[in-house]
């Protein structure tokens, strides 16, 4: 895939360096000369120093052929408007916002971003399981997509325990996507066998969060 990133500081650069590696093609916009500069060396990739906020850089960074842009800037104002240019001007398929403030998600989500990315909300909630020793967290909701990212922890009284995945009959719109056991992530298949204490990844449809809650630990 063709992908471009706005905004070139801590957060795009390592986004940038993982998508490289995974083999897509990345270009990246930042106001600041200096770190496009350093970037542009360290990843050997496309930096373009302009205001990402302007269609004519947008167009320079070659937007009309990506297939997503990710606005990942410290602005939320920047990064939406980043956004609503890649959707309504330049028609991409999908857009990936960061939200540096929790209050302006929904903000994101009503005007058309399709990943309204809350890093703050999602840290927070992970920390909040972490104390608490819940067994489930919604890590982050695709709501244009209405997806939700969930992770559900097994315990020993789970009714999936010992079970193999093709025979666990998940709600409608959901799928294991990964399970971490240990130090080990599992990528889970049809003779896959859960085992008590295993973290699960799951994609569901939202709305059916309780449903999958229910099949995995056996409580609402």
């Amino acid at each position: 895939m063709y992908i471009l990133i706005i905004g070139a500081g801590k957060v795009g650069y390592f986004l940038a360096k993982r998508l490289k590696e995974s083999g897509h093609t990345v270009s990246m916009v930042d106001k600041d000369r200096q770190l496009c500069e350093e970037v542009a060396k360290e990843l050997e990739v496309l930096v373009i120093n302009g205001d990402g906020c302007e269609p004519e850089i947008l167009e320079e960074a070659s937007i009309e052929r990506a297939d997503v842009v990710a606005a990942v800037t410290t602005d939320d104002e920047d990064n939406l408007i980043v956004c609503q240019l890649a959707k309504e001007r330049f028609k991409v398929r999908r857009t990936v916002g960061r939200v540096n403030n929790p209050n302006n998600e929904h903000t994101f989500a009503e005007l058309g971003v399709d990943v309204p990315v809350d890093s703050t909300e999602i840290i927070s909630k992970i920390i909040e399981e972490e104390v608490s020793f819940s067994d489930f967290v919604n890590l982050m909701s695709f709501k244009r997509g209405k997806l939700a990212i969930v992770r559900v922890d097994l315990p020993e009284d789970s009714p999936v325990i010992e079970k193999e995945v093709k025979d666990i009959k998940l709600p409608a719109n959901s799928v294991l996507v990964s399970i971490v056991r240990g130090e080990e992530v599992i990528i889970p298949k049809g003779d896959t066998v859960l085992k008590p204490g295993d973290d699960i990844i799951a994609i569901t449809k939202i709305g059916s969060e309780p449903q999958l809650l229910n099949l995995l630990i056996g409580k609402l």
